[in-house]
């Protein structure tokens, strides 16, 4: 009889920011194991708070289902002799299996090809309670821990020190070590409301036995819990909670039984950047912000406890005098930062290395500077505020607030300029220069923002790839991938008329000491070219786009970003149309035949007096009023409209390969009709290598 299965994993606290992770992880590892057995189970539910992982898995089989092993020996032939007497090969095979000589006889079977010797055997399953210690220690030594430790005396090694474990089988406890303790039914509640041990009934009583001693062992009904609460306080408080996920999880998983508590801070801090005194509070405290009706920040913080205390308003004031000289620095960061221009700030640059090989940060500054303002002929920005904007890209790096929180580069940046009386148009961009920051987030704007967004990561990635680092595998420590994939958006999405092969050349030239470069400059281009543009593909797979679709356009070897994503999304609708299959069946046809046409020369005219059947006659004057219809639109970048005119060959090029020999005896006849061929090649190729469409075999 099935029953439920129950591993908690009892620790000193774990890290916040994994901890989700881990607990999904565990549950996943436990799942293959049982499933890997072919024991069959319900649901599994993951339990996780800052002192424990936990499993329950719901109607776990008792036992693994049992096996028959089939081996095949020789060929009856081989076994017996003449006589009918077991050979030395029947001899090995009774060895093998452990069966007497003189059972061989009844052992013949026909495999459907011939008649061999073959043992049956059945193997019995195993207990499952027996198997449940191999599955969980197995399944914590899977888990995604990048550094393990060790604690006491114990060669035991775990993201945290163990202290407990609970394990159960149903009712009973499962005798075994895990993490060298010995699994018992004796957990722990809250550290401070319940401390002492709770022993488990049962894994269906698991959760609520738990919440009696004040601790919610259920992630999401934790960090849903801390959701409403935390909305209900700001509202309460005459405000809106902004609550960010990242910080949500990482709360969620530093409490136990949560309380959220409303705390307020000086008006007067107010005077320093919103951003800046949010990311105190999130990255140092941990603090849920408060906004207005308007969306200004109001001098409010919810903080989320873990205890029930008898007097909040202790905690409270304990937790406001935590904060204040968080934001006191935050202000004095401030003010000192603006003593000084971010120009002036620039000369710190000098001292600081972007990357051995490619200089200093000022060095990089210089660069990108006269990168934006070449670039800017093409992204329509002015070339003087680029050029300024990209001079002060990284000078609020070596400014106090920055220093203090990395996560305010750009925005500093922004305030100081405004600050130090810059064009608006340069201090958005030097906010907008780091957009997008991940995968979904916005992008500049602004054309001196989009223009130095573009300039920085080709800088990057012309000077990563030419001192020979190009990413491998997983690592990427200048996010290279990241940066292709931020100029390829931008581009699409701004819809930038640039050729990217011309740009990368373009930020080439800004590197004066070319020995640092390790292949030619053209080399590199092409490489840097390739990498990025094969960043598309990713991008066209997260939107179901077939990888035969952009391989299609990828064969023209393009190098405008714009127009390539143009072309695949004109592919794609075409791909969908009821002719393509045919149509890239006949391409594929097309091409090849053409490839093995060593002596024809490129662009034959086709000699109308040749055409002699109607086929190739009808097919002749299609392409025709085709290449006149479909030029407007090629010269448009029209390909979507382009490709539905040509979807209008299917009739005509089927019925070309149905009465058409093309490979005729007559020499004349048969260039010409090589030559029409080359006409309607010519013609998809002026979009993409349909050809390619057609699944391989």
């Amino acid at each position: 009889m099935s029953s439920d299965f129950l591993i908690e994993i009892g620790t000193e606290e774990l890290p916040p920011k994994s901890l989700l992770n881990l607990s999904e992880a565990f549950r996943e590892e436990v799942v293959n194991r049982l499933s890997g057995l072919k024991l069959n189970f319900g649901t599994v539910s993951s339990f996780a708070s800052p002192r424990r992982l936990a499993v329950v898995v719901r109607a776990l089989d008792p036992m693994t289902p049992g096996q028959e092993t089939v081996n095949w020996g020789p060929p009856k032939s081989v076994a017996f002799d003449q006589a009918g007497m077991p050979t030395r090969a029947a001899q090995a095979f009774a060895e093998k299996n452990n069966c007497p000589l003189t059972a061989l006889a009844d052992m013949v079977e026909h495999d459907g090809k011939q008649e061999k010797l073959c043992h049956r055997a059945s193997q019995p399953g195993q207990s499952t309670a027996a198997l449940l210690g191999d599955i969980v220690s197995g399944a914590l030594t899977a888990l995604p821990i990048p550094k393990r430790m060790r604690w006491g005396t114990r060669r035991e090694e775990f993201v945290r020190p163990v202290h407990w474990i609970v394990m159960l089988f149903g009712n009973d406890v499962v005798n075994t070590q895990i993490m060298g303790l010995l699994a018992g039914n004796r957990s722990r509640g809250h550290r401070f409301h319940a401390p002492n041990e709770i022993v488990i009934d049962s894994p269906a009583s698991y959760c609520q036995q738990l919440k009696q001693a004040y601790v919610l062992a259920d992630f999401d009904e934790r960090r849903h819990l801390i959701r409403e609460g935390v909305h209900a306080a700001a509202k309460k408080a005459g405000g809106h909670a902004a609550i960010d996920d990242d910080l949500l999880n990482e709360v969620t998983a530093l409490n136990e039984w949560p309380v959220p508590l409303v705390g307020h801070f000086e008006a007067r801090f107010l005077d320093v950047p919103a951003e800046a005194l949010i990311s105190s509070m999130k990255s140092h405290q941990k603090y849920f912000h408060v906004l207005d009706d308007s969306g200004k920040l109001m001098p409010i913080f919810i903080t989320v406890a873990n205890i029930e205390s008898t007097d909040p308003e202790q905690v409270i004031r304990g937790n406001e005098r935590v904060i204040r000289p968080r934001l006191s620095d935050a202000a004095f960061f401030y003010e000192t930062d603006r003593q000084t221009t971010l120009a002036k700030q620039r000369e710190s640059l000098r001292s600081i290395v972007f990357q051995a090989k490619l200089g200093s940060l000022f060095d990089k500054t210089e660069r990108v500077a006269s990168l934006a303002r070449a670039l800017s002929e093409t992204t329509g920005a002015d070339g003087a505020l680029a050029f300024r904007a990209g001079e002060l890209s990284k000078s609020d790096l070596v400014s106090e607030m920055v220093g203090e929180f990395d996560d305010l580069q750009g925005t500093m940046g922004r305030y100081y300029a405004i600050h130090d009386g810059e064009d608006p148009e340069v201090a958005n961009a030097l906010f907008e220069q780091y957009l997008p920051r991940f995968a979904g987030d916005i992008i500049p704007t602004t054309r001196t923002g989009i223009t130095l967004a573009i300039a920085d990561r080709l800088d990057t990635l012309v000077g990563i790839f030419g001192i020979g680092q190009p990413p491998s595998g997983s690592k990427d420590p200048f996010a290279l991938r990241r940066a292709s994939l931020g100029v390829l958006r931008i581009i699409v999405e701004h819809k930038i008329d640039i050729d990217l092969s011309a740009a990368l050349n373009l930020a080439l030239t800004q590197h004066i000491d070319t020995s640092t470069l390790v292949e030619s400059a053209d080399h590199i281009n092409k490489q840097v070219l390739t990498y990025m543009l094969d960043r598309f593909k990713g991008r066209y797979e997260d939107e179901y786009i077939p990888a035969e679709v952009f391989q299609s356009v990828a064969a023209r070897q393009l190098s405008n970003p714009l127009d390539i994503h143009l072309r695949v999304m004109a592919v794609h609708a075409f791909n969908q149309l009821p002719e393509a299959e045919a149509l890239a069946a006949a391409n594929k046809r097309v091409s090849n035949i053409l490839s093995k046409q060593v002596d024809l020369p490129d662009g034959r005219e086709v000699n109308q007096a040749l055409l002699v059947e109607p086929a190739e006659q009808t097919l002749a004057t299609t392409l025709t009023a085709l290449t006149g219809t479909v030029g407007p639109l090629l010269e448009a970048r029209d390909y979507t409209s382009a490709l539905k005119e040509l979807a209008k060959l299917r009739d005509p090029v089927d019925q070309f390969f149905d009465e058409v020999m093309v490979m005729a005896e007559q020499s004349e006849v048969r260039m010409n009709r090589l030559g029409l061929l080359q006409k309607l090649q010519a013609l998809f190729l002026n979009i993409a290598d349909i050809s390619l469409l057609v699944p391989a075999k």
